[in-house]
């Protein structure tokens, strides 16, 4: 199959319209607080509901992101179209939910006279609060809450009202050319939201020349899974990574196996391997103890081996019980403790978050469009990283990917909007000529990503998190800065509506300068939108 008719029969990741209504309180001395925030959430499955409920479920899972709504009102549907079916990619809904809401944190902070800083800052959960479905934050519910700590740490260490400064003065000194600061926090809950999914296992065996081989049921696919259950085996059992194998992941090895999917096959089969060590540690303890203490691991393997000791083991782990699952449809118990947050009785539907905040400085051109990411800084809560490198690694790789998505990824469709395109539905960005994913020249000049120290959780495999899919909306903050230069260039100060994806058409239509307004019908400069740049 070629290129072009993969991408035209594939389907992508879910396109999805918002509708809201979103209220703030004004106090006296200018601070601002959220009040209500009413959403309803349309996703484009496609002509086949395929993943289009999970989707959706995860979209509305995420869609308050770091802020207490006391009011709160989420509401989604699928919708069915002509296109092809769309489906699962990295971050699963939850990075189009969160966009909702950082839209309507713009929104707001314009209407309320504030800056967007100030507003996202005063109005994140603490540890008092809930989410709409019910879960606390800290402690024993998901943890540590560290991204208010996170946010005030990276805004200090930039100076961020400083660099808003510098661009505001830049801005003023150059027509054409406009700068734009965006600061933006992300939280992912982690687990699969069908319950009977979080589960996994692994198979261990230790030889008598003391190296160990490990299958598992996940799949390596480059983001380091065989790399880190290796180094939980390693650590088991005291010995070098380089005595340590994985074998292909195979259901003859470990059956009934789960998509390595939802960022938790780290989480999953880290612990089903430390689980099947363990069992052979604790089999091989009367040996190990007869022994030198400084005994080799081959040596203790060797004697277990003639007193005939299995060296063996399946292990196993499934999420607690009521740390996964939710139940949409459950009503309210009758017997119901009503001190307990609202929804709760419908489950708790992730086991953590994983937690992140993101800076991002960029400069758009007024008059083509283009945009460069002068400086990104990013800081990610992992946890206690089983691999630091591996985790950086993927950070930037879910940072850059998220970057394409809000920025460059413009897929277009044969619609009423795109005439010229036909069958209805067909898919007019099929390659390289059409549809353009990130190259060189979009990674930020001054690339910076660090992890969270002294961070611990104690809900996974030796305290740490995990780190697929959370950095990704991290991207989007290079949108939101796009935004921000964009505002600087228009000469109206109202509020303008931007669309992802932020291509160079739509940066050059929204900058409402003489030029693009003599493109637009009089009286729709203020809502038009680009409908494709071809």
């Amino acid at each position: 199959m070629n290129r072009d008719t993969d991408m035209a029969t594939t389907g992508g990741r879910h396109a999805f319209l918002a509708k809201y209504k979103a209220g703030a309180l004004v106090a006296d001395d200018g601070s601002v607080k959220l009040h209500a925030f009413s959403v309803q959430l349309f996703n484009n499955g496609g002509c086949k509901f395929d993943l289009t409920g999970p989707v959706l479920d995860r979209a509305l899972f995420h869609v308050d992101n770091c802020y207490m709504w006391p009011n709160f009102r989420a509401v989604g549907t699928p919708c069915r179209t002509s296109q092809p079916p769309h489906t699962a990619f990295r971050g699963f809904g939850g990075p189009q939910g969160m966009a909702v809401t950082e839209h309507v944190m713009d929104h707001l902070a314009q209407a309320c006279n504030v800056s967007g800083d100030q507003l996202r800052r005063t109005n994140m959960y603490t540890l008092q609060d809930c989410t709409p479905f019910g879960m606390r934050f800290g402690g024993k519910f998901t943890g540590k809450w560290n991204v208010p700590s996170m946010f005030d740490c990276l805004y200090s260490d930039l100076d961020i009202p400083g660099r808003r400064a510098a661009a505001s003065e830049f801005n003023k000194k150059n027509k054409w050319s406009k700068r734009g600061i965006a600061f933006t926090p992300t939280k992912f809950g982690i687990a699969f939201t069908a319950k009977f999914m979080n589960q996994g296992g692994a198979l261990v065996h230790l030889y008598t020349d003391g190296t160990v081989l490990v299958s598992h049921g996940g799949t390596e696919m480059g983001q380091g899974l065989h790399t880190k259950v290796c180094q939980v085996a390693a650590q088991a059992f005291g010995i070098p990574l380089d005595d340590v194998y994985v074998n292909d992941s195979s259901t003859d090895k470990v059956a009934n196996t789960i998509p390595s999917a939802a960022s938790m096959s780290t989480d999953l089969y880290g612990m089903a391997t430390l689980d099947a060590c363990q069992k052979i540690l604790k089999r091989i303890k009367v040996i190990r103890e007869s022994l030198p203490a400084d005994a080799p691991l081959k040596d203790v393997a060797k004697k277990a081996f003639f007193d005939r000791i299995d060296l063996t083991a399946h292990g196993f782990f499934a999420v607690d019980d009521d740390r996964c699952g939710f139940d949409w449809a459950m009503e309210k118990p009758e017997d119901f403790d009503d001190t307990q947050p609202e929804n709760s009785w419908k489950g708790h539907p992730f086991n953590y978050f994983t937690q992140g905040v993101a800076f991002a400085e960029v400069e758009i051109d007024v008059l083509t469009g283009n945009h460069k990411t002068i400086r990104a800084d990013v800081l990610v809560d992992v946890g206690s990283s089983i691999n630091p490198a591996i985790d950086i690694g993927q950070i930037e790789g879910a940072y850059i990917q998220g970057v394409g998505w809000c920025t460059t990824e413009e897929v277009v469709y044969a619609d009423s909007d795109h005439t010229w395109i036909r069958p209805r539905a067909r898919v007019f960005t099929t390659g390289p000529g059409t549809y353009k994913i990130p190259a060189f020249n979009d990674v930020p000049e001054t690339f910076n990503v660090s992890l969270l120290e002294d961070a611990s959780n104690p809900f996974a495999v030796h305290s740490s998190k995990a780190v697929g899919e959370p950095p990704f909306f991290l991207g989007t903050s290079v949108f939101y800065a796009i935004k921000d230069a964009v505002k600087a260039a228009r000469t109206s100060d109202d509020y303008f509506e931007f669309r992802m994806p932020a291509t160079s058409e739509r940066i050059r239509m929204a900058c409402g300068d003489y030029i693009s307004e003599e493109c637009i019908a009089a009286g729709k400069a203020s809502s038009f939108q680009p409908k494709g740049s071809y």
